[in-house]
Protein backbone atom coordinates (compact mmCIF):
# COMPACT_ATOMS: atom_id res chain seq x y z
CA UNK A 1 0.00 0.00 0.00
CA UNK A 2 1.56 3.47 -1.21
CA UNK A 3 0.27 6.51 0.77
CA UNK A 4 1.20 10.11 1.03
CA UNK A 5 -0.57 11.23 3.92
CA UNK A 6 -1.82 10.32 7.58
CA UNK A 7 -5.44 10.44 6.09
CA UNK A 8 -4.38 8.67 3.41
CA UNK A 9 -2.26 6.38 5.38
CA UNK A 10 -5.34 5.58 7.39
CA UNK A 11 -8.16 5.13 4.37
CA UNK A 12 -5.63 2.63 2.33
CA UNK A 13 -4.37 0.77 5.21
CA UNK A 14 -7.46 -0.04 6.35
CA UNK A 15 -9.01 -0.59 2.63
CA UNK A 16 -6.72 -3.34 2.36
CA UNK A 17 -7.37 -4.89 5.36
CA UNK A 18 -10.85 -5.15 4.44
CA UNK A 19 -10.25 -6.00 0.82
CA UNK A 20 -7.33 -8.72 1.84
CA UNK A 21 -9.84 -11.15 2.11
CA UNK A 22 -10.72 -11.45 -1.57
CA UNK A 23 -6.94 -12.07 -2.35
CA UNK A 24 -7.05 -15.31 -0.07
CA UNK A 25 -9.73 -16.58 -1.41
CA UNK A 26 -8.69 -16.54 -4.92
CA UNK A 27 -5.29 -17.94 -3.79
CA UNK A 28 -7.47 -20.95 -1.85
CA UNK A 29 -9.31 -21.21 -5.14
CA UNK A 30 -6.06 -21.61 -7.15
CA UNK A 31 -4.53 -24.24 -4.61
CA UNK A 32 -6.99 -26.68 -3.36
CA UNK A 33 -4.77 -28.72 -1.33
CA UNK A 34 -3.75 -25.89 0.52
CA UNK A 35 -7.20 -24.35 1.25
CA UNK A 36 -8.39 -27.78 2.47
CA UNK A 37 -5.52 -27.95 5.02
CA UNK A 38 -5.07 -24.44 5.75
CA UNK A 39 -8.13 -22.24 4.23
CA UNK A 40 -5.49 -19.64 3.00
CA UNK A 41 -2.74 -17.96 4.16
CA UNK A 42 -2.49 -18.05 7.73
CA UNK A 43 -1.81 -14.77 7.95
CA UNK A 44 -1.82 -11.79 5.85
CA UNK A 45 1.34 -9.23 5.00
CA UNK A 46 0.74 -5.15 4.54
CA UNK A 47 3.80 -3.39 2.86
CA UNK A 48 3.28 0.03 3.76
CA UNK A 49 5.05 2.77 1.64
CA UNK A 50 5.28 6.58 2.46
CA UNK A 51 5.44 8.75 -1.00
CA UNK A 52 8.10 11.38 0.08
CA UNK A 53 6.66 14.74 0.13
CA UNK A 54 5.56 17.73 1.71
CA UNK A 55 2.90 15.47 3.86
CA UNK A 56 4.57 12.57 4.62
CA UNK A 57 3.14 11.62 8.23
CA UNK A 58 5.16 11.29 11.15
CA UNK A 59 5.64 8.01 13.46
CA UNK A 60 3.36 9.96 15.97
CA UNK A 61 0.95 10.42 12.89
CA UNK A 62 0.94 6.63 12.16
CA UNK A 63 0.76 5.59 15.52
CA UNK A 64 -2.38 7.71 16.01
CA UNK A 65 -4.12 5.81 12.73
CA UNK A 66 -3.46 2.52 15.05
CA UNK A 67 -2.79 -0.10 11.83
CA UNK A 68 0.36 -1.55 11.86
CA UNK A 69 2.34 -2.03 8.76
CA UNK A 70 4.38 -5.55 8.68
CA UNK A 71 7.25 -3.38 6.55
CA UNK A 72 7.36 0.30 6.17
CA UNK A 73 9.38 2.39 3.79
CA UNK A 74 9.58 6.34 2.53
CA UNK A 75 9.64 6.17 -0.93
CA UNK A 76 9.85 8.51 -4.11
CA UNK A 77 7.34 7.01 -6.95
CA UNK A 78 10.15 6.04 -8.91
CA UNK A 79 11.59 3.99 -5.77
CA UNK A 80 8.14 2.64 -5.29
CA UNK A 81 8.39 1.65 -8.89
CA UNK A 82 11.99 0.14 -9.19
CA UNK A 83 10.22 -2.44 -5.62
CA UNK A 84 7.47 -3.38 -7.41
CA UNK A 85 9.67 -4.04 -10.80
CA UNK A 86 12.23 -5.98 -8.70
CA UNK A 87 9.71 -8.30 -6.99
CA UNK A 88 10.93 -6.55 -4.05
CA UNK A 89 8.17 -7.89 -1.22
CA UNK A 90 10.25 -7.74 2.09
CA UNK A 91 10.23 -11.38 2.88
CA UNK A 92 7.74 -12.90 0.71
CA UNK A 93 9.52 -13.44 -1.94
CA UNK A 94 8.89 -14.15 -5.54
CA UNK A 95 8.17 -11.87 -8.53
CA UNK A 96 10.68 -11.01 -10.51
CA UNK A 97 10.26 -13.75 -12.72
CA UNK A 98 7.33 -12.08 -15.30
CA UNK A 99 5.00 -14.81 -14.56
CA UNK A 100 4.69 -14.46 -10.96
CA UNK A 101 3.64 -11.13 -8.81
CA UNK A 102 5.21 -10.22 -5.44
CA UNK A 103 1.76 -8.77 -4.08
CA UNK A 104 -1.82 -9.79 -4.78
CA UNK A 105 -3.12 -6.37 -4.35
CA UNK A 106 -1.57 -3.13 -4.69
CA UNK A 107 -3.59 0.02 -2.85
CA UNK A 108 -2.85 4.05 -4.07
CA UNK A 109 -3.73 6.13 -1.41
CA UNK A 110 -2.91 8.84 -3.09
CA UNK A 111 -3.52 12.59 -4.70
CA UNK A 112 -5.00 12.20 -8.24
CA UNK A 113 -1.87 13.32 -9.94
CA UNK A 114 0.25 10.77 -7.84
CA UNK A 115 -1.89 8.12 -9.00
CA UNK A 116 -1.85 8.87 -12.41
CA UNK A 117 1.74 8.97 -12.60
CA UNK A 118 2.25 5.61 -10.59
CA UNK A 119 -0.64 3.95 -13.02
CA UNK A 120 1.42 4.89 -15.95
CA UNK A 121 4.44 3.62 -13.82
CA UNK A 122 2.77 0.31 -13.26
CA UNK A 123 1.86 -0.01 -16.73
CA UNK A 124 5.12 0.08 -17.93
CA UNK A 125 6.60 -1.81 -15.43
CA UNK A 126 3.72 -4.90 -15.73
CA UNK A 127 4.24 -4.80 -19.63
CA UNK A 128 4.72 -7.98 -21.19
CA UNK A 129 3.56 -9.54 -17.61
CA UNK A 130 1.08 -12.30 -18.02
CA UNK A 131 -0.06 -12.21 -14.24
CA UNK A 132 0.49 -8.49 -12.21
CA UNK A 133 -1.75 -7.16 -8.86
CA UNK A 134 -5.11 -5.79 -9.03
CA UNK A 135 -4.92 -2.43 -8.21
CA UNK A 136 -6.89 -0.37 -5.99
CA UNK A 137 -7.63 3.26 -5.48
CA UNK A 138 -10.33 5.73 -3.98
CA UNK A 139 -11.54 9.03 -1.90
CA UNK A 140 -10.44 9.38 1.70
CA UNK A 141 -13.72 10.70 2.46
CA UNK A 142 -16.07 13.04 1.10
CA UNK A 143 -15.84 14.34 -2.90
CA UNK A 144 -16.80 17.36 -2.79
CA UNK A 145 -14.36 19.61 -5.27
CA UNK A 146 -12.52 18.47 -8.63
CA UNK A 147 -14.69 15.59 -9.36
CA UNK A 148 -13.91 15.19 -13.12
CA UNK A 149 -10.49 15.92 -12.46
CA UNK A 150 -9.93 13.85 -9.43
CA UNK A 151 -11.63 10.82 -11.23
CA UNK A 152 -10.07 10.85 -14.45
CA UNK A 153 -6.80 11.53 -12.54
CA UNK A 154 -7.39 7.85 -11.09
CA UNK A 155 -8.75 6.01 -14.15
CA UNK A 156 -6.71 3.07 -15.16
CA UNK A 157 -6.64 1.79 -11.64
CA UNK A 158 -8.80 -1.82 -11.99
CA UNK A 159 -10.92 -0.97 -8.87
CA UNK A 160 -12.20 2.30 -8.04
CA UNK A 161 -13.83 2.50 -5.02
CA UNK A 162 -16.59 4.73 -4.07
CA UNK A 163 -17.59 5.81 -0.36
CA UNK A 164 -21.47 5.76 -0.48
CA UNK A 165 -23.89 5.09 -3.25
CA UNK A 166 -24.54 8.64 -4.49
CA UNK A 167 -20.51 9.01 -5.49
CA UNK A 168 -20.62 5.47 -7.02
CA UNK A 169 -23.32 6.91 -9.59
CA UNK A 170 -21.58 10.45 -9.91
CA UNK A 171 -18.27 8.50 -10.60
CA UNK A 172 -19.98 6.30 -13.29
CA UNK A 173 -21.17 9.64 -14.77
CA UNK A 174 -17.93 11.30 -15.72
CA UNK A 175 -16.64 8.29 -16.56
CA UNK A 176 -19.06 7.39 -19.36
CA UNK A 177 -19.46 11.00 -19.93
CA UNK A 178 -15.45 11.28 -21.46
CA UNK A 179 -15.92 7.84 -22.83
CA UNK A 180 -13.61 6.04 -20.68
CA UNK A 181 -14.57 2.33 -19.34
CA UNK A 182 -16.22 2.72 -16.06
CA UNK A 183 -16.33 -0.59 -14.63
CA UNK A 184 -14.00 -0.43 -11.90
CA UNK A 185 -15.92 1.89 -10.23
CA UNK A 186 -17.31 -0.45 -6.99
CA UNK A 187 -19.76 0.63 -4.57
CA UNK A 188 -18.32 0.66 -0.79
CA UNK A 189 -18.02 2.80 2.12
CA UNK A 190 -15.46 4.73 4.25
CA UNK A 191 -13.24 1.75 5.82
CA UNK A 192 -13.20 3.31 8.63
CA UNK A 193 -16.67 3.54 10.24
CA UNK A 194 -17.75 1.87 13.38
CA UNK A 195 -17.69 1.67 16.98
CA UNK A 196 -20.42 1.88 19.39
CA UNK A 197 -23.72 3.35 19.02
CA UNK A 198 -24.24 6.49 20.63
CA UNK A 199 -25.88 6.41 24.09
CA UNK A 200 -25.94 10.04 26.19
CA UNK A 201 -23.86 10.24 28.75
CA UNK A 202 -22.59 12.94 31.28
CA UNK A 203 -20.67 15.32 31.40
CA UNK A 204 -22.84 15.99 28.25
CA UNK A 205 -19.13 16.56 25.56
CA UNK A 206 -19.15 18.72 22.29
CA UNK A 207 -16.65 18.38 20.17
CA UNK A 208 -15.40 20.80 17.08
CA UNK A 209 -13.37 18.35 14.64
CA UNK A 210 -11.33 21.21 13.18
CA UNK A 211 -9.81 20.66 9.63
CA UNK A 212 -5.92 22.17 8.02
CA UNK A 213 -7.48 24.17 5.47
CA UNK A 214 -11.61 24.59 5.94
CA UNK A 215 -11.46 27.72 6.52
CA UNK A 216 -8.50 29.03 5.37
CA UNK A 217 -8.88 32.90 6.28
CA UNK A 218 -7.78 33.78 9.99
CA UNK A 219 -10.62 36.01 10.72
CA UNK A 220 -12.93 32.87 9.84
CA UNK A 221 -10.85 30.52 11.76
CA UNK A 222 -10.54 32.84 14.71
CA UNK A 223 -14.75 33.35 14.43
CA UNK A 224 -14.99 29.66 14.71
CA UNK A 225 -12.56 29.54 17.54
CA UNK A 226 -14.27 32.12 19.24
CA UNK A 227 -17.61 30.97 18.96
CA UNK A 228 -16.52 27.55 20.43
CA UNK A 229 -15.25 29.17 23.21
CA UNK A 230 -18.08 31.12 23.92
CA UNK A 231 -20.27 27.66 24.03
CA UNK A 232 -17.76 26.44 26.68
CA UNK A 233 -18.44 29.72 28.71
CA UNK A 234 -22.45 29.81 28.33
CA UNK A 235 -21.96 25.83 29.35
CA UNK A 236 -19.78 25.07 31.91
CA UNK A 237 -21.34 22.09 32.68
CA UNK A 238 -20.42 20.62 29.16
CA UNK A 239 -17.18 19.54 28.12
CA UNK A 240 -15.80 21.03 24.92
CA UNK A 241 -13.06 19.47 23.30
CA UNK A 242 -11.25 20.98 19.79
CA UNK A 243 -10.07 17.82 18.22
CA UNK A 244 -7.10 18.80 16.43
CA UNK A 245 -5.74 16.66 13.37
CA UNK A 246 -1.44 17.67 13.61
CA UNK A 247 0.84 18.93 16.22
CA UNK A 248 2.24 22.38 15.36
CA UNK A 249 4.89 20.98 12.97
CA UNK A 250 3.18 17.83 11.13
CA UNK A 251 1.58 18.54 7.71
CA UNK A 252 -1.54 16.88 6.66
CA UNK A 253 -3.29 16.23 3.39
CA UNK A 254 -3.60 20.00 3.23
CA UNK A 255 -1.67 22.58 4.13
CA UNK A 256 -2.35 24.55 7.61
CA UNK A 257 -1.18 27.95 7.56
CA UNK A 258 -2.89 28.90 11.07
CA UNK A 259 -3.15 26.11 13.18
CA UNK A 260 -5.48 26.36 16.27
CA UNK A 261 -2.78 25.81 18.60
CA UNK A 262 -1.75 29.66 17.42
CA UNK A 263 -4.75 31.07 17.09
CA UNK A 264 -5.79 29.88 20.77
CA UNK A 265 -2.77 31.68 22.84
CA UNK A 266 -5.39 34.78 22.36
CA UNK A 267 -8.12 33.20 23.92
CA UNK A 268 -9.28 33.36 27.51
CA UNK A 269 -10.45 29.59 27.82
CA UNK A 270 -12.13 28.45 30.33
CA UNK A 271 -11.73 24.91 32.52
CA UNK A 272 -14.35 22.89 30.56
CA UNK A 273 -12.50 23.62 27.33
CA UNK A 274 -9.72 21.67 25.95
CA UNK A 275 -7.48 20.84 22.95
CA UNK A 276 -7.39 16.93 22.16
CA UNK A 277 -5.52 14.75 19.48
CA UNK A 278 -5.59 10.85 18.99
CA UNK A 279 -7.78 8.46 16.72
CA UNK A 280 -10.84 9.73 15.94
CA UNK A 281 -13.10 7.00 17.16
CA UNK A 282 -11.75 7.36 20.68
CA UNK A 283 -13.02 11.04 21.04
CA UNK A 284 -16.45 9.71 19.69
CA UNK A 285 -16.76 7.37 22.42
CA UNK A 286 -17.35 10.22 24.15
CA UNK A 287 -18.81 12.58 22.00
CA UNK A 288 -22.31 13.93 22.68
CA UNK A 289 -22.31 16.94 19.89
CA UNK A 290 -20.08 16.70 16.88
CA UNK A 291 -19.42 20.18 15.26
CA UNK A 292 -18.03 20.41 11.97
CA UNK A 293 -17.76 22.45 8.96
CA UNK A 294 -17.39 19.96 6.59
CA UNK A 295 -14.68 17.21 7.92
CA UNK A 296 -15.81 13.50 7.30
CA UNK A 297 -15.84 12.78 10.60
CA UNK A 298 -19.64 14.25 10.55
CA UNK A 299 -20.00 10.70 8.27
CA UNK A 300 -18.38 9.07 11.27
CA UNK A 301 -20.69 10.26 14.03
CA UNK A 302 -23.59 10.27 11.57
CA UNK A 303 -22.62 6.04 11.16
CA UNK A 304 -22.90 6.02 15.45
CA UNK A 305 -26.07 8.13 15.63
CA UNK A 306 -24.23 10.40 17.54
CA UNK A 307 -26.20 14.35 17.16
CA UNK A 308 -23.97 16.21 14.63
CA UNK A 309 -24.07 19.66 13.40
CA UNK A 310 -22.03 21.28 10.34
CA UNK A 311 -22.03 24.72 10.59
CA UNK A 312 -23.61 27.27 8.26
CA UNK A 313 -22.03 30.62 10.24
CA UNK A 314 -19.60 31.24 7.56
CA UNK A 315 -22.25 30.64 4.62
CA UNK A 316 -23.37 26.95 2.84
CA UNK A 317 -20.47 27.37 0.30
CA UNK A 318 -18.56 25.05 -1.89
CA UNK A 319 -15.30 26.70 -0.98
CA UNK A 320 -16.03 25.42 2.29
CA UNK A 321 -17.66 22.05 1.30
CA UNK A 322 -20.14 21.73 3.92
CA UNK A 323 -22.56 22.42 0.63
CA UNK A 324 -21.75 18.96 0.18
CA UNK A 325 -24.23 18.43 3.53
CA UNK A 326 -27.43 20.03 1.89
CA UNK A 327 -30.74 17.70 2.40
CA UNK A 328 -28.59 16.23 5.34
CA UNK A 329 -30.60 17.83 8.32
CA UNK A 330 -27.58 18.55 10.02
CA UNK A 331 -26.91 22.52 9.13
CA UNK A 332 -26.87 24.97 11.92
CA UNK A 333 -25.36 27.77 13.20
CA UNK A 334 -23.37 28.64 16.70
CA UNK A 335 -26.51 30.81 17.90
CA UNK A 336 -28.96 27.52 17.12
CA UNK A 337 -26.45 25.25 19.04
CA UNK A 338 -26.10 27.48 22.07
CA UNK A 339 -29.73 27.56 22.23
CA UNK A 340 -30.11 23.51 22.39
CA UNK A 341 -30.78 22.95 19.09
CA UNK A 342 -29.83 19.16 18.33
CA UNK A 343 -29.98 18.85 14.45
CA UNK A 344 -31.80 15.62 12.88
CA UNK A 345 -30.55 13.68 10.40
CA UNK A 346 -31.95 13.05 7.86
CA UNK A 347 -32.52 8.99 6.90
CA UNK A 348 -32.69 8.80 3.26
CA UNK A 349 -29.68 11.20 2.53
CA UNK A 350 -27.64 9.23 5.49
CA UNK A 351 -28.10 6.00 3.35
CA UNK A 352 -26.66 7.38 0.48
CA UNK A 353 -23.78 8.88 2.06
CA UNK A 354 -22.60 5.02 3.05
CA UNK A 355 -23.31 5.62 6.23
CA UNK A 356 -25.05 2.70 7.53
CA UNK A 357 -26.25 3.21 11.07
CA UNK A 358 -29.14 0.80 10.84
CA UNK A 359 -26.24 -2.23 10.89
CA UNK A 360 -26.07 -2.72 6.74
CA UNK A 361 -22.40 -1.03 7.17
CA UNK A 362 -21.02 -5.16 7.38
CA UNK A 363 -21.96 -6.17 4.12
CA UNK A 364 -20.84 -2.42 3.01
CA UNK A 365 -17.50 -4.32 1.27
CA UNK A 366 -18.85 -7.34 -0.05
CA UNK A 367 -19.23 -6.04 -3.60
CA UNK A 368 -15.32 -4.61 -3.68
CA UNK A 369 -14.40 -8.00 -2.10
CA UNK A 370 -15.89 -10.22 -5.07
CA UNK A 371 -15.18 -7.96 -7.43
CA UNK A 372 -10.72 -7.66 -6.12
CA UNK A 373 -11.25 -11.95 -6.39
CA UNK A 374 -12.68 -11.89 -9.68
CA UNK A 375 -10.13 -9.98 -10.86
CA UNK A 376 -7.04 -11.52 -8.65
CA UNK A 377 -7.96 -15.16 -10.08
CA UNK A 378 -7.92 -13.72 -13.82
CA UNK A 379 -4.60 -12.40 -12.86
CA UNK A 380 -3.51 -16.03 -11.96
CA UNK A 381 -4.53 -17.50 -14.79
CA UNK A 382 -3.29 -14.53 -17.06
CA UNK A 383 -6.62 -12.57 -18.11
CA UNK A 384 -6.54 -9.65 -16.63
CA UNK A 385 -5.92 -6.83 -19.06
CA UNK A 386 -3.71 -4.65 -18.87
CA UNK A 387 -3.46 -1.17 -17.13
CA UNK A 388 -4.96 1.47 -19.77
CA UNK A 389 -5.28 5.03 -17.62
CA UNK A 390 -7.85 7.75 -19.68
CA UNK A 391 -5.31 10.13 -19.97
CA UNK A 392 -2.38 9.40 -22.81
CA UNK A 393 -0.60 11.15 -25.01
CA UNK A 394 -3.34 10.98 -27.39
CA UNK A 395 -5.98 12.10 -24.84
CA UNK A 396 -4.40 14.11 -23.33
CA UNK A 397 -0.91 15.53 -24.61
CA UNK A 398 -0.44 18.77 -23.16
CA UNK A 399 -1.50 17.63 -19.78
CA UNK A 400 -0.36 14.04 -18.92
CA UNK A 401 3.61 15.14 -19.20
CA UNK A 402 3.41 17.55 -16.72
CA UNK A 403 1.81 15.14 -14.45
CA UNK A 404 4.77 12.62 -14.97
CA UNK A 405 7.20 15.12 -14.84
CA UNK A 406 5.88 15.77 -10.62
CA UNK A 407 7.37 12.48 -9.92
CA UNK A 408 10.13 12.55 -12.02
CA UNK A 409 9.02 10.54 -15.10
CA UNK A 410 9.34 11.01 -18.68
CA UNK A 411 6.13 11.10 -21.07
CA UNK A 412 6.86 7.28 -21.81
CA UNK A 413 6.74 7.12 -17.77
CA UNK A 414 10.31 6.01 -17.88
CA UNK A 415 12.81 7.92 -14.76
CA UNK A 416 13.60 11.27 -16.43
CA UNK A 417 17.65 11.74 -16.42
CA UNK A 418 19.00 12.77 -13.19
CA UNK A 419 16.17 11.63 -11.37
CA UNK A 420 17.08 10.80 -7.78
CA UNK A 421 18.47 7.13 -7.80
CA UNK A 422 16.06 4.36 -6.79
CA UNK A 423 18.32 1.59 -6.29
CA UNK A 424 20.10 2.42 -2.99
CA UNK A 425 18.92 3.70 0.41
CA UNK A 426 19.50 7.38 1.44
CA UNK A 427 22.56 7.43 3.49
CA UNK A 428 22.43 9.38 7.22
CA UNK A 429 23.31 12.51 5.56
CA UNK A 430 20.88 12.55 2.57
CA UNK A 431 18.04 11.40 5.39
CA UNK A 432 19.12 13.87 7.69
CA UNK A 433 18.85 16.79 4.82
CA UNK A 434 15.67 15.60 3.74
CA UNK A 435 14.38 15.73 7.65
CA UNK A 436 16.02 19.12 7.68
CA UNK A 437 14.28 20.46 4.48
CA UNK A 438 11.01 19.16 5.69
CA UNK A 439 10.99 21.08 8.66
CA UNK A 440 11.81 24.13 7.08
CA UNK A 441 9.64 24.23 4.61
CA UNK A 442 6.44 23.65 7.54
CA UNK A 443 7.91 26.11 9.28
CA UNK A 444 8.09 28.41 6.42
CA UNK A 445 4.33 27.57 5.40
CA UNK A 446 2.78 27.59 8.86
CA UNK A 447 5.46 30.58 9.90
CA UNK A 448 6.74 33.05 7.19
CA UNK A 449 3.90 32.53 4.71
CA UNK A 450 1.14 33.98 6.80
CA UNK A 451 3.44 37.28 7.90
CA UNK A 452 4.39 37.60 3.80
CA UNK A 453 1.08 37.76 3.18
CA UNK A 454 -0.22 39.91 5.62
CA UNK A 455 2.41 42.54 4.77
CA UNK A 456 1.14 41.94 1.22
CA UNK A 457 -2.29 43.41 2.93
CA UNK A 458 -1.07 46.26 4.41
Amino acid sequence: MLADSDTRWKWGSLTASRLAGAAVAAEAAENTERAAGEQGRAELRLDGYLLRGRATPTPRQLEEVGVRADSLREVTAIEFLKAIEAGESNGRGGGDSGDDAAYDIIVLALVGGAVQAVLHGLARVWNGRARRPVVVTGYVGVVYEKLADGLLLRHGADVVLANSRQDAERFRDVYEGVGADASGVVEAALPFLGGAPYAPREPHTVVFAAQPSVPEKRADRSYLLSRLVQHAKRHPEREVLLKLRSKPGEHTTHIEELPYQKLVRSQEVPPNFRLVYGHMGEVLDRTDLLVTVSSTAALEALHRRIPTAVLTDLGVREALGNHAFIGSGCLASWDQLDAGHSPTPDPEWVARQGVAADGAYETAFDAARKRVAELTERSRDGSLEPIRPYYTLVTAPGYLPGILARHHLGPDANPLPGAPAADREPGPVRQAVRTAARGAYRHGVQRVAPVIRRMGEL
